[in-house]
């Protein structure tokens, strides 16, 4: 059976957090994660970014590093790394076997996330990785990846407000969910939060006594490469960035604060290990070039407000005349304060369903978009993703971007330019 259908089986049991279920199926694999150093990252946008900054480095370094991250663009190998390379479809399979034969048949099934993240945990532990950095699925509290009891490091990037029907409606209930993964004693790295999450989380720091890193931006000293890469500093380490967006300023900084953790505690990371690491770092769907038709195309995931204004910071700064937006949404968004965050009225806004998910209707998110944004200059909805590119790419305006949903982003890598 391939990898879709097995996981496909699990789908049904939706987003369930808890760690019962989690707990019972990884003890009966025999606790692979207990066997497993991990750096934990949690946040609202940037961890996953985060994540792939410390994997590369930490590659680089010279240690065996494996990377779980969520979700995926194109395939489910995507999640589970081992030195930057995606596990391989055998592996897979056959970790998935592991996992399903492990749930005992008189208890609850595991969700869908649940067992993904066990074959994960049992892949490295078999690996015997030196240290797994591990991407927090949705909150961090009662995630299926919050099994780790000392991290070596636990991350929070940042805190803004999206999933609040699972995680509470104020930024102050986020961020308790988002603080569950700091443990007694441990280190924790935490970026630019707001206040208000802020307090949430110095609180729970000093309740745990963790030793903690607040961290600031990197700071940009000059420009490599049009667009893709600026040559920035954090706490004396210079280095390429190569990811593009005003958030990876902070993202990377976050990044080397944690390094800069793991060298206090002996970990051998040589500063051409990070340069070489950080300036090799990829992570696609996010403020990323890439081409349609020999037309140029920004594509990124900008799923929730925050992210959707770190997307038109960066469009404001590429000083085109407008901007054509093709865009989905899942249904459980935020849709109007991401609308209110990217359209300006010289905009052209180009509507689709997410496929195989759960979609916001495109006709709806017309009517909202046009209700916000009275004068922006075209609203169309499409059937699908093809013949809004179509439209969009045909346009004179020369700046197109797609956006809205990572799901979307994917369909698109999959379906009509590979990676």
């Amino acid at each position: 059976m391939d990898i879709d259908s097995i996981l496909q089986t699990y789908q049904r049991f939706g987003v369930h957090l808890g760690l019962e279920r989690i707990r019972r199926l990884l003890a009966n694999l025999g606790n692979p994660h207990e066997k497993v150093p991990t750096i934990h990252v949690a946040g609202t946008n940037g961890k996953g970014s985060v994540c792939a900054y410390l994997s590369s480095v930490l590659s680089c370094a010279g240690y065996r590093v494996g990377r779980y991250t969520s979700p995926h663009l194109v395939d489910w190998n995507e999640r589970i790394c081992l030195n930057e390379q995606p596990i391989s479809t055998a592996k897979l399979q056959s970790l998935l076997a592991e996992v399903e034969r492990a749930i005992a048949p008189d208890t609850e099934t595991p969700t869908q996330f649940e067992v993904i993240t066990a074959a994960a945990w049992l892949y490295f532990a078999q690996s015997q990785v030196d240290v797994a950095v591990v991407e927090v699925g949705l909150g961090g509290r009662l995630d299926a990846t919050n099994v780790v009891d000392n991290p070596l490091v636990a991350v929070i990037t940042s805190i803004s407000r999206e999933h609040w029907q699972q995680l509470g409606p104020t930024l102050a209930d986020i961020a308790r969910e988002k603080a569950g993964i700091l443990k007694p004693g441990c280190w924790a790295v935490v970026g630019q939060l707001p206040s208000e999450a802020e307090a949430v989380v110095r609180a729970r720091i000093e309740e745990l006594d963790c030793a903690a890193v607040w961290v600031e931006s990197a700071r940009e000293l000059r420009t490599a490469k049009p667009r893709t890469q600026r040559i920035v500093e954090y706490k004396g380490v210079e280095f390429v960035l190569p990811l593009a967006g005003e958030m990876q300023l902070s993202n990377s900084a976050v990044a080397i604060a944690t390094i800069q953790v793991l060298q206090q505690n002996g970990w051998q990371i040589a500063p051409d290990a990070i340069a070489l690491g950080m300036a090799n770092t990829r992570w696609l769907g996010r403020v990323q070039w890439t081409s349609w038709h020999d037309c140029d195309l920004l594509v990124d995931g900008a799923h929730n407000p925050a992210a959707a204004q770190y997307l038109r910071q960066y469009v404001d700064g590429l000083a085109a005349k407008s901007v054509t937006w093709v865009m989905g949404m899942l249904a459980t968004k935020d849709h109007a304060d991401i609308f209110r965050a990217l359209l300006r009225d010289d905009d052209l806004l180009h509507l689709v369903p997410v496929p195989d998910h759960s979609s916001a209707d495109p006709q709806v998110l017309a009517s909202l978009a046009k209700d916000i944004c009275p004068n922006i200059f075209k609203c169309e909805v499409h059937k699908d993703l093809n013949s809004a590119l179509e439209a969009a790419v045909a346009a004179s305006e020369p700046l197109v971007v797609l956006c809205g949903s990572l799901y979307l982003v994917g369909h698109f890598f999959k379906s009509y330019s590979p990676l």
